[in-house]
């Protein structure tokens, strides 16, 4: 046999290289999705903690005020400034402050909105709550939070942890 058989055509390294090829990118694909699952799961477990947390802070403070002295859809102050929740759209946060002592609870917040209650239910509307319309007249003694998070991938809106509706009573 000689050298010149042994050898492969230009044929042969072109399909070979065109394989690798086709190989190499259907790896990267791979990785690269598996890369961006992984981070997805992470960030769905981080928003979920952080709900979790900022919920059940809210909840024990909330349920231990006495009284609601302002409100809007983005500010909560009980008990004369003692305790207060603030959304900044702006920012994407909501801030805690507990006798004087401010807190982060939320972080990459697209919306948050607060709406106030009072504690017995309207029968004509299918049990829903009575609206607080004006703090002097009627206390307030249910807060309903509504907030949505989101990260993102790459540049890209993927993760989204959502609490639909969290309604807090005032036991006090």
């Amino acid at each position: 046999m000689t050298v010149a058989s042994r050898a492969f055509t230009l044929m042969e390294v072109l399909v070979a290289a065109g394989i690798a090829a086709l190989i190499l990118i259907a790896a990267a694909k791979l990785t690269i999705f598996s890369a961006t699952s992984f981070a997805a799961l992470q960030n769905y477990n981080d928003l979920d903690q952080a709900s979790q947390l900022a919920l059940d802070r809210m909840s024990r403070e909330i349920r231990g005020a006495t009284n609601c002295n302002t409100y809007t859809s983005t500010l909560l102050i009980f008990d004369n400034g003692r305790l207060a929740y603030r959304y900044f759209p702006g920012t994407r946060e909501l801030w805690a402050t507990n006798a004087g002592r401010p807190a982060r609870l939320l972080q990459q917040c697209d919306a948050l909105v607060f709406h106030a209650y009072q504690r017995n239910a309207d029968p004509s509307t299918n049990l829903s709550f009575y609206g607080v319309t004006n703090l002097t007249f009627t206390p307030v003694k249910l807060i309903d939070v509504s907030w949505k998070c989101s990260r993102q991938i790459l540049q890209q809106k993927v993760n989204t942890e959502s609490v639909q509706t969290a309604r807090i009573v005032i036991r006090n």
